[in-house]
């Protein structure tokens, strides 16, 4: 599947003193889309982790279109753009209950190899799951 989709609720925490979203949020709404799209696969950063693989972001650029406000639910996509050598690399949207576009964006990680610190090719748990 290349692409994921989860809904997730704006809490008052995640807003700035004019009632929209702090921009730094966006990168978190775009963690939670990566781990869920994995999930979804049959998973995990946490297995991963526990057998010796971090995929820590190398670049992320996004695109405000339209502020989220205190209680949107937001469906955030996280869309698997590639995955070649040791990188991976993915598109988001994220859509008001309307089904307005509010922002677009996109990251690019590498799998590393913990003990060594050193990219890596993904695992084949992970390459296996890719191909489906």
């Amino acid at each position: 599947m290349n692409f994921h989709e989860f809904k997730v609720r704006v809490r008052y925490a995640e807003t700035d003193q004019m009632g929209v979203v702090y921009h730094g949020n966006y990168a978190q709404y775009f963690e939670m889309g990566r781990v869920e799209w994995l999930r979804n696969l049959g998973l995990s950063y946490k297995f991963m982790e526990e057998n010796g693989i971090m995929l820590p972001v190398v670049s992320l650029t996004l695109n405000y279109k339209k502020p989220a406000r205190y209680d949107d639910l937001l469906t955030v996509r996280t869309i698997l753009k590639k995955q070649e050598s040791v990188k991976i690399e993915f598109d988001y949207e994220i859509y008001n209950e309307g089904g307005e576009l509010l922002t677009i964006g996109n990251s690019v990680l590498v799998f590393v190899d913990m003990k060594t610190g050193r990219p890596v090719a993904p695992p084949d748990y992970v390459k296996e799951k890719l191909v489906k």
